[in-house]
């Protein structure tokens, strides 16, 4: 109750800070100032619904059908690259259409894949010192389903996937020279991808020096310090940001918190990164107490994928990290992506009311058999003493 009380109150934080940033942007685009908000708002509503059908399912039924999520991921990151059917934007392949709504097949494969993992690892815990049969074959899904969004390109959530299923992977009882060998290998193939193409070493390095080229490369990062050092310590104000006037672009998406910290200044910063650390207390705790292995190995996968996400977000609004075009949980505009996230904390709460039920259970047999051995014992003294 207390991880679905706070996310409410920190969704309701995020939809005002969606409003605030996009209404001058949506008011010249749509006539509407109310575009984006009406939308978040929208998603909102679903996602909730989304959360509470998962806190209904037993955790259990989505490993038994991760085979199928599996195969219906690699379908959708297979057709949103066909001309006709995937939308294209930004010279990128990510979306699909549904009626009149669109979608990213990425967010499916996020959660899809750590299932994936947490069931295959959780059911070949006998065979996990054996490379070949214990470790490799996830990671072969793996390997293909960073190739397809690759291709999008999205080198971005390509990376946020793999990094999750690594954490997950360090939950296991792998041998740490198999970890290794893997993190080198990844290691070399995101370097190999990044340098392969100029469009992606642009993005990858742009950061480190962004006013070298503050008109082109690093006008947003530029743009993100400026909105960080006018909010200082107290803020302008809610609503009184000036950088989203057209001169931070994505200011209601990729860089919201930049504007929540021009408007609210620290007070804001310290608000978004408490939820994220009490998200991170609650799900390991969650995770501790799952009655069995898979349960253990999902909640914390999806645990660390949501701190992951939102420690990439943070790193590229303040230059210590590339701008990937990772959005901010919760807060940060975009349907399927808040669907996604309320789905994941949604399961965990299915996971945390399976611990509840398993201590409670092993209470009651505690005390069941406290209350025979004193029965035992009254019966035995009680003879003892008419003998």
């Amino acid at each position: 109750m207390p991880l679905l009380v706070v996310l409410i109150l920190f969704l309701t934080f995020g939809i005002v800070m969606v409003y605030s940033a996009s209404f001058p942007y949506a008011y010249l685009r749509f006539d509407n100032a109310s575009h984006y908000v009406n939308r978040q708002l929208f998603w909102a509503g679903v996602g909730l619904l989304c959360l509470l059908l998962a806190l209904r399912i037993p955790y259990r039924i989505y490993g038994k059908l991760s085979p199928v999520l599996l195969l219906v991921t690699l379908l959708l990151l297979v057709l949103v690259l066909i001309p006709q059917i995937g939308i294209e934007r930004n010279f990128s392949r990510r979306w699909l259409g549904l009626g009149g709504f669109q979608f990213q097949p990425v967010e499916i494969a996020k959660i899809s894949l750590l299932i994936y993992f947490a069931y295959f690892y959780s059911r070949k815990q006998a065979l996990i010192n054996h490379f070949g049969k214990g470790v490799i074959p996830p990671l072969i899904v793996l390997v293909v389903v960073f190739g397809l969004i690759l291709v999008q390109p999205d080198l971005g959530s390509a990376t946020l996937i793999v990094c999750s299923c690594s954490v997950l992977l360090f939950f296991t009882k792998v041998r740490y020279r198999y970890l290794l060998f893997l993190m080198s290998f990844a290691v070399t193939g995101f370097i190999f991808f990044a340098v392969r193409s100029s469009y992606r070493l642009e993005r990858l390095t742009s950061f480190t020096n962004p006013f070298a080229d503050a008109d082109g490369a690093g006008y947003q990062l530029v743009n993100s310090y400026i909105s960080i050092h006018t909010g200082g310590v107290w803020g302008l104000g809610l609503g009184q940001s000036v950088q989203k006037l057209g001169y931070l672009p994505e200011a209601h998406t990729d860089f919201i918190m930049s504007i929540i910290s021009e408007e609210l200044g620290l007070l804001g910063v310290l608000i978004v990164v408490g939820f994220y650390l009490f998200l991170m207390m609650k799900g390991v705790q969650i995770g501790r107490r799952a009655p069995d292995l898979f349960g253990r190995l999902l909640a914390i996968g999806l645990t660390f994928q949501l701190l992951m996400q939102a420690i990439i977000n943070l790193g590229a609004i303040l230059g210590l990290l590339p701008i990937t075009g990772i959005t901010l949980p919760f807060v940060s505009y975009g349907g399927s992506s808040l669907m996604i996230t309320m789905i994941e904390v949604g399961i965990l709460l299915n996971i945390s009311s399976y611990s509840q039920k398993s201590l409670s259970h092993n209470r009651n047999n505690r005390e069941s058999k406290d209350r025979k051995r004193y029965k035992q014992y009254r019966k035995s003294s009680h003879v003892a003493e008419w003998g």
